[in-house]
């Protein structure tokens, strides 16, 4: 028996990355999952290789308010419903405030903020019609946190946390739960190394989370993955509401011994 057997699940940004391990795991867990992106080919190649009976892909362009119907239409059409979604998707840029552009700063928050306010409005009604259901949206350390040159990003996140807060008391009373994952720098293809050290690439960004994070590394996407599962899952079925901050402990503090 899998934790999520029965279950149709949607996860943005599930061609690489977070979202495709937490694809992976859901359907190992027994879910049907409709996986989402804009990377077409990566996220097609996922899918096949999930099966047909487990999976199906779909573009999405979150921030594009015309691409959601759609996308919750490929659940239903290949799997019958919608139990859950996973707001994944999402970019960062690396910016000084005083030197970002206000184009770069709309497009962090299209994708991460309006995305993700997007995505809830969606599936809202679907799950809640299934009876009920999950929604865990990727927010991140820098929600809780500063970090300097993200601001577009922080401030999308941070939104995002606000928005996970509403939507859960909202939405308690149809069955549906709202909780929010709050990543450290984890090791996907968002981390680019060039605007810490354009010539020391990927040593400097280990070097980073050696000198900063007390387990000495960056996270592993399964590792998030596994938050989601729970997230998703009966095993948080008195949860709702609740930033989950996986960073190896980078928020707890500074060490200094």
């Amino acid at each position: 028996m899998g934790r999520l057997d029965g279950r149709v699940v949607l996860v943005t940004g599930a061609a690489r990355g977070q979202g495709e391990q937490e694809a992976r795991l859901f359907a190992a867990e027994g879910a049907r999952v409709v996986l989402a992106d804009v990377l077409d080919e990566a996220g097609r190649a996922v899918a096949e290789e999930l099966g047909g009976k487990s999976a199906r892909y779909v573009h999405l362009d979150v921030g594009d308010e015309a691409g959601w119907p759609a996308a919750v239409a490929v659940a239903k059409d290949a799997f019958g419903r919608l139990d859950g979604l996973v707001n994944n998707a999402g970019i960062l840029r690396f910016n000084a405030l005083e030197h970002t552009p206000l184009a770069e700063y709309e497009e962090v928050v299209r994708v991460n903020q309006t995305g993700t306010f997007l995505g809830m409005r969606a599936v809202a009604p679907e799950l809640a019609a299934a009876g009920g259901g999950t929604i865990v949206n990727t927010c991140s350390y820098t929600a809780l946190a500063g970090m300097a040159s993200l601001t577009s990003y922080a401030a999308s996140k941070a939104a995002v946390l606000g928005m996970t807060r509403v939507a859960a008391l909202e939405l308690a009373g149809r069955g549906i739960r709202v909780n929010a994952m709050c990543p450290g720098g984890i090791d996907t293809p968002m981390i680019n190394p060039a605007p810490l050290d354009p010539g020391a690439g990927r040593a400097a960004v280990d070097e980073l989370f050696r000198a900063h994070v007390p387990l000495g590394r960056a996270g592993r996407p399964e590792e998030v993955a596994r938050l989601a599962l729970f997230l998703t899952s009966d095993d948080s079925s008195y949860v709702t509401g609740q930033p989950f901050v996986v960073d190896g402990g980078w928020l707890a503090g500074l060490s200094l011994f």
